[in-house]
């Protein structure tokens, strides 16, 4: 099993692998406290004008998770959930 601290996945780019669009970085978390287990990453309010100012938080669920790696964490969220938060349009890849 494979552990990593919560400051271990702040560290790491969230990257969605249903468009490639790179989502930011942890800056929260949701846990369950009664079954000590995390229920959500949260991208912290970079959603404002040009990435100025503060935006709604990206909450990306548990189950969206794909994969952990050693520099990113891959997500698969649909263009229909990202805009439920007002943040369909994020940092795109410069090779893409």
């Amino acid at each position: 099993m494979k552990r990593c601290s919560t400051a271990d996945l702040r560290r790491l780019e969230i990257v969605n692998l249903c468009d490639g669009v790179r989502l930011g970085y942890a800056t929260d978390f949701e846990f369950d406290c009664d079954d000590a287990r995390i229920l959500a990453l949260i991208v912290g309010g970079s959603c404002g004008f040009f990435g100025i100012g503060k935006g709604e938080d990206l909450v990306i669920p548990w189950n969206r998770i794909e994969c952990i790696g050693e520099d990113t964490v891959l997500v698969r969220m649909t263009h229909q959930e990202l805009s439920a938060c007002g943040c369909g349009g994020r940092k795109k890849h410069k090779w893409g």
